[in-house]
């Protein structure tokens, strides 16, 4: 199947008589007859259903259509986009453990890797993207167990070179995990281009309509983790809670899902309810028609925002302009993601009198919404920060997110002029 085809049809195949949507499996168990069976499941010697907080159908249904998209062996649903990345990286790293990331990612993600997983006794040192390859092989450590980055950075839209970081992690025996929300595998496919295991937070561009907060990771089966056995043991050596089964040599290129999910999800918690992963693969169903749409709009929005007097810069991919135009075109060719960033002349007072003059476009803290919304940073999420504590972590006073949605784009941008206006 073609990808336009797998969005709509991979992961279920009704049977005769049977619904033409997945079914909702709403129940936390599973009825068994045999206590031999039950007891099989439970040790991993047979694949089934017992507690949703492991495995549930719905959910499967939906990791295999999202890892198909992908191009992947394996996928899990987690709970959110934050669980997903948490998950992917402790599925690999234990205390006195060490990782390397990328420092423009999503602000929450940087305070896990910063301050909560440090509290767990893994450290993480924070790169430029940017930086030659020399220059980040220096991060590295002989326990540093994998290489973190965003495809393309929220909020910053920065976008990554992939094939570079690939080099660079594979070149230190580790492999590298990708964030994709921002292009989704419709526009990117980071398999493709050295990547290991990606993420995603499918509240976003995959759910689509503000319906669902959830995550998902799905592993490419091309890293050999049992070619690395002193490095990532906890995939090499056996574990006590399923009697010994190492899970390299049990499940080979599932290893490292079957890992995450048997053993912290088990221990962990952070499912993705049946009911949201229903509502996801509707959203799913018109993921290769929405993205386009987005774009072509960002993309107008870009274009009109920069040619402005009030507005100071724009920062988007899609313009030729920009920083990171080759590397979208690489990485990207039909679009990066709807979202943008701008910063208006005015400075942080004008970008508030700005946004208050928005009568279409929503103010919401949320990006990738089939609805258009702006956030302005600086009077939102980091308001307790003073103008010079916003420069020092990176962030323009004047800094507004834009989140372009799939309304027609003459509205979106008569919106944008009659607000600047009002500035």
């Amino acid at each position: 199947m073609k990808f336009d085809t797998k969005c709509v049809r991979a992961g279920y195949e009704p049977g005769n008589g049977e619904p033409r949507q997945i079914p909702i499996v709403q129940s936390t168990t599973f009825r068994y007859t045999s206590s031999e069976e039950m007891g099989q499941l439970f040790d991993l010697e047979k694949s089934g259903y017992f507690y949703t907080r492991l495995q549930n159908p719905t959910n499967d249904t939906v990791a295999a259509r999202i890892t198909a998209l992908e191009g992947g062996v394996a996928g899990m649903l987690t709970s959110s986009g934050q669980a997903a990345n948490f998950y992917a990286v402790f599925n690999l790293c234990s205390a006195g453990d060490h990782f390397v990331s990328a420092a423009s990612i999503y602000g929450g993600t940087y305070n896990l890797f910063y301050v909560t997983m440090k509290k767990m006794g893994i450290d993480c040192t924070f790169v430029d993207q940017d930086a030659s390859e020399e220059e980040i092989a220096k991060a590295f450590r002989p326990n540093t167990k994998c290489l973190f980055g965003e495809t393309v950075s929220n909020p910053g839209v920065k976008v990554l070179d992939i094939e570079k970081m690939a080099r660079i992690a594979h070149s230190h025996n580790v492999p590298l995990i990708i964030d994709n929300t921002f292009p989704t595998p419709y526009n990117c496919r980071p398999f493709e281009w050295g990547c290991d295991i990606v993420t995603h937070s499918t509240t976003k561009y995959m759910d689509g309509h503000g319906m669902q907060v959830g995550g998902c990771i799905v592993d490419s089966g091309n890293f050999d983790f049992a070619a690395y056995g002193d490095k990532f043991p906890g995939l090499n050596t056996p574990d006590e809670s399923y009697h010994g089964l190492i899970y390299t040599q049990k499940f080979g290129k599932l290893g490292y899902i079957t890992k995450a999910t048997a053993q912290l999800m088990r221990d962990l918690g952070s499912i993705q309810s049946p009911q949201n992963a229903f509502y996801l693969s509707i959203g799913l169903e018109t993921l290769h028609l929405r993205m386009p749409r987005h774009c072509s709009n960002a993309q107008k929005c870009a274009e009109f925002l920069s040619a402005q007097d009030k507005v100071a810069w724009v920062t988007y991919p899609g313009l030729k302009t920009d920083k990171y135009y080759e590397l979208g075109k690489k990485y990207c060719p039909n679009g990066t993601c709807g979202v943008l960033c701008f910063g208006l002349k005015g400075g942080r007072a004008a970008a508030e009198k700005f946004m208050d003059g928005l009568k279409l476009v929503r103010i919401y803290t949320h990006v990738a919404d089939s609805q258009s919304c702006m956030l302005h940073p600086a009077s939102h999420t980091h308001r307790q920060l003073s103008d010079k504590q916003l420069e020092e972590a990176g962030i323009d006073p004047s800094l507004i997110r834009f989140s372009v949605g799939i309304e027609d784009p003459d509205d979106i941008i008569e919106d944008i002029k009659q607000a600047l206006e009002s500035v």
